[in-house]
């Protein structure tokens, strides 16, 4: 009778817990500044890439590696960012207001992303590949990592490697183009899947910022979570 007690509050636990959305896209795709388009939304809490916590892992700057030696670094770094991912996604809200928590990519992407991306490309072994699977595999059996939408900031690979260039992050100086195609295949690959786990919200963005806003205006009823119930 305990145990069938604990379960059924934990039901509970899991459906008062807030819409989540992941923006998903390339580098340069316009992911923060998607996000900031809510913040005019008191019910919804923001996260957007922990770029300041990758850069400064017990004082390594741990992107700085990834993309200086991505060979070297992709194993610890992407074991790190599911930490940080996870520690995003399941944390519970600010405060009893908040109905949508928001968040730059997501636990589901940097498993079906970008670690199959560095497994084809050959920058982790099969051992590290294989644990860093498993690492996913009990994060999503044991915790609830569950997403309700996806919205997809889908760019051709050339429009981002500009912005990136223009923008002039120290660590995206060594980025090249071919990277970004494979990160852009990755992302066709995982959200055209039947088993991506949730609806996906696709916006053109390689239009003009203007527009890109007027798309996430149109369907912000969707993206707040519509009639979704808590």
């Amino acid at each position: 009778m305990s145990n069938m007690k604990n379960i059924t509050n934990a039901a509970r636990a899991i459906n008062r817990r807030p819409f989540r959305v992941s923006i998903e896209g390339n580098i340069g795709s316009g992911k923060s500044t998607c996000i900031q388009f809510f913040d005019k939304y008191p019910n919804v809490e923001k996260h957007g890439e922990p770029l300041d916590e990758w850069r400064n892992v017990s004082g390594h700057n741990l992107l700085g590696l990834l993309y200086g030696d991505m060979n070297k670094w992709t194993f610890p770094f992407q074991h790190y960012v599911h930490l940080s991912r996870l520690k995003i996604q399941t944390s519970p809200p600010c405060n009893p207001n908040i109905t949508v928590k928001m968040f730059e990519r997501s636990v589901q992407n940097s498993r079906h992303c970008f670690v199959e991306n560095a497994k084809k490309q050959n920058l982790i072994e099969d051992p590290e590949y294989e644990t860093l699977i498993a690492w996913f595999d009990y994060s999503e059996k044991c915790l609830d990592i569950s997403l309700d939408l996806i919205v997809y900031l889908r760019t051709t690979p050339e429009t981002v490697w500009e912005r990136m260039m223009k923008r002039g992050r120290a660590e995206e100086s060594e980025v090249p183009l071919d990277y970004l195609k494979q990160v852009h295949e990755s992302y066709e690959n995982w959200l055209s899947s039947p088993d991506v786990g949730c609806e996906v919200l696709t916006i053109d963005a390689d239009r003009g910022l203007d527009c890109v806003k007027e798309d996430l205006e149109r369907y912000s009823y969707k993206i707040l979570g519509g009639n979704h119930t808590n």
